[in-house]
């Protein structure tokens, strides 16, 4: 998925749960900062004291660079969670390693990545992390039947139009886009299909299977998903029953995924909050940003920094803020989920990727 649903379609949904304007907007740039966070390691500050951090995304989070995002790990917590074929803990899918690993929608694995957020919501940084857990939750639909490690499952022999038949516009695009040392990780053979919301596609991969997806379909019941894990994280009960996206709103969210068609995710992205700012959901109108770097984003307010790129030698100014800033609590929190998701959940599953 791209920046119109992890922040336009997080925000939405996280009003429709039950969230006022501020604790949305919080969730839904951690949602989005998912793909944005490039940098790890140690900030420095002039009075001595650190701060350690690891990213989520690589600064080309583009599927050409397969080895380079598989060396950062950020892979399997963050954009390609397991899915151990919708099997719960202690059982084992049939086959090989590699079939525990394909990411599957709303998996058993992922059902429980979102109940150990719920659980964790007396934190500090809770709110950050129910946007990242947001993030890789929808991602299991988006991503689904791929795997997010150098495997031929990945491959795309075959790209197909919405009605099964091969697609040959794209597949001359791919002999273009790829250089032949590329690896299959992640959904590279397909570029970006199954991240856009309004495609419906298909594609034979590595093991010959023809796979049809219908992204609007797809990508509403993630959202529908979405808030109704949100509506339990604000009643505090990972078992509740919630009712999920109320309609109208559910009828115009799918409405936009099928019809806002612009190959851009930016400008979809701006449809979404153009949408939102004119009140079109039941909650009313907002005004939602997002300024992942540069002046006034989490970062400049918590470092004091409008670098859009790090020298790697800075020392920057401290201030006691520093310590419940957003640009913080957000990198705590990601720490937080990718040693559960690496060191407690996946080993329940059978799955070491640590």
């Amino acid at each position: 998925m791209q920046i119109d649903f992890h922040h336009g379609v997080t925000y939405v949904a996280a009003r429709l749960a039950g969230f006022e304007h501020q604790a949305a907007s919080t969730i839904a740039y951690c949602a989005q900062y998912v793909d944005d966070a490039i940098n790890d390691g140690l900030i420095r500050f002039d009075n001595g004291a650190l701060f350690s951090r690891i990213s989520s995304a690589h600064k080309m989070l583009d599927y050409r660079n397969f080895q380079e995002l598989a060396n950062h790990r950020v892979w399997i917590p963050f954009h390609f969670l397991p899915g151990n074929d919708g099997l719960k803990a202690g059982e084992d899918p049939d086959g090989k390693f590699i079939n525990k690993l394909i990411c599957r929608p709303n998996s058993d694995v992922a059902q429980q990545m979102v109940r150990e957020c719920i659980q964790q919501r007396h934190t500090t940084y809770a709110l950050h992390r129910l946007g990242i857990t947001m993030h890789v939750y929808v991602d299991t639909w988006a991503h689904q039947g791929f795997a997010g490690v150098n495997h031929r499952v990945n491959e795309a022999k075959k790209l197909l139009d919405a009605n099964g038949n091969p697609d040959y516009n794209l597949m001359d695009k791919l002999q273009n886009y790829f250089v032949s040392e590329a690896l299959p990780l992640g959904h590279g053979a397909v570029l970006s299909h199954p991240d856009k919301p309004f495609l419906t596609w298909g594609y034979v991969n590595g093991r010959d299977e023809e796979i049809l997806r219908n992204n609007p379909q797809d990508f509403l019941e993630a959202a529908d998903h979405m808030c109704k894990a949100m509506q339990r994280y604000l009643t505090g009960n990972p078992d509740a029953t919630v009712p999920g996206l109320p309609e109208p709103d559910k009828t115009l969210i799918e409405a936009m995924l099928r019809n806002i068609t612009d190959d851009s995710g930016s400008v979809r992205h701006q449809k979404w909050l153009d949408a939102i700012a004119q009140g079109k959901f039941s909650f009313g109108q907002a005004n939602v940003t997002y300024i992942p770097k540069g002046k006034d984003s989490w970062k400049h307010l918590a470092l004091d920094t409008e670098d859009i790129v790090e020298r790697g030698n800075e020392i920057f100014p401290y201030h006691p803020s520093f310590l419940t800033s957003d640009w913080k609590l957000f990198h705590d929190a990601l720490q937080s989920h990718h040693f559960y998701i690496v060191h407690d959940l996946l080993p329940k599953y059978g799955i070491c990727v640590g």
